[in-house]
């Protein structure tokens, strides 16, 4: 007998990669990093792996080494590299490294030099996000830079890249101007004598929406999980995660019962109330205090009072509750229940925000779809 579940269905994974993958003639990078946006970083891999996905990629060298470690040998790009890392690791394990900065290329070099083999480096230029990658005005330096260390063996420069600000909002004009800004960029790679085999520019919502910016490789991340990066559309993905849990307890309370800490919600009648075993600590927003929604027993309620760090409460009003019923927090919505759409909206965030919130936490995750 479960408490509470994350559910995660890799078959959904493998037809969201199967459905971006007919899109684009471009490769595709499945991106699996922050443990796979909460769904597990190796099963949701392989599950991509098997929908057709020729990359993945992750933010950190430990992600990127785990995958290694698992026996995952396609092309991996770790790109979330702070200084001092031991990145003769990621090169001797043949994974291609993000670079941005003069000082990072050196450290690149001399980790390719502890690893006795050329590092494969994915030099990233700023086109508008101003977070990762060089400047317009310090992009040439380091192409000049990157280029010297090419011809002397030490690094083999195979990719450029750069982010967008606001694909997820398709005909804004930063889009188009980020799109020039990285062909200004690379018209100088080609310049400074360098032939990167990879170019890529499109995230999620890019990869949907523009496919003019999907040049040689396109590096979907959230709807590759089934969630949709643009408001309001879909694009036929699944999504690929559920959380629910058992009520634990359930208790009829008079009319102008205050529930929960601070009493911040009060029965306005007689109510039967439902206690659900998942706080913050296993991922629930303590924003969705008053405001998240739950499905139970084909009802769609909402959270009554404070979401507390491992229980939260639901007034069901005269509706029978009984102890084991199960309450869905959110799922694809197929059978009526919130989304994590529906939880971004109610919480003020992102639906990327709430999948990844329940990875890791001590909730177990189960796998549908799992192939041996």
């Amino acid at each position: 007998m479960w408490q509470a579940e994350v559910r995660v269905d890799l078959d959904a994974i493998r037809e969201n990669v199967g459905r971006l993958r007919s899109g684009t003639t471009a490769e595709l990078m499945a991106v699996v990093k922050a443990d796979g946006y909460g769904h597990g970083m190796l099963p949701a891999a392989r599950a991509a792996l098997d929908g057709g996905a020729d990359w993945l990629g992750v933010c950190t060298l430990d992600e990127a080494l785990t995958l290694r470690r698992a026996g995952v040998t396609v092309p991996v790009l770790a790109w979330l590299l702070a200084p001092g890392l031991p990145l003769h690791e990621g090169v001797s394990a043949g994974v291609d490294l993000g670079a941005a900065s003069l000082g990072q290329l050196d450290e690149m070099i001399e980790a390719s030099r502890l690893a006795g083999r050329p590092a494969r480096l994915h030099l990233k230029i700023d086109t508008g996000l101003s977070r990762g990658g060089a400047t317009v005005a310090d992009w040439p330096a380091l192409l000049d830079a990157a280029a010297k260390a090419q011809a002397d063996g030490l690094v083999e420069v195979v990719g450029v890249w750069s982010h967008f600000v606001y694909a997820d909002s398709p005909g804004h004009p930063t889009t188009d101007r980020q799109l020039a800004v990285f062909h200004e960029g690379l018209a100088m790679v080609e310049r400074a004598g360098l032939r990167p085999r990879w170019r890529h520019l499109a995230n999620s919502a890019a990869t949907l929406t523009r496919p003019d910016t999907h040049f040689d490789l396109v590096r979907p991340g959230l709807a590759i999980y089934g969630l949709s990066p643009v408001a309001g559309e879909t694009y036929g993905l699944r999504p690929a995660m559920s959380a629910r849990a058992r009520v634990m307890l359930t208790k009829r309370v008079p009319a102008g019962t205050g529930i929960s800490y601070g009493h911040a919600y009060t029965t306005q009648a007689d109510a039967n109330l439902a206690v659900v075993p998942l706080g913050y600590a296993d991922g629930v927003p303590r924003h969705a205090s008053n405001t998240g929604p739950v499905q139970l027993g084909g009802v769609r309620r909402t959270i009554s009072g404070r979401v507390c760090m491992d229980q939260f409460v639901l007034d069901c009003g005269d509706d029978p509750v009984a102890d084991g019923d199960v309450a869905t927090l959110f799922g694809s919505g197929v059978d009526g229940e919130p989304t994590a759409d529906d939880w971004a909206e109610a919480v003020g965030t992102i639906n990327y925000e709430i999948v990844t919130r329940f990875g890791g936490t001590r909730v177990p995750r189960v796998y549908d779809g799992e192939r041996q």
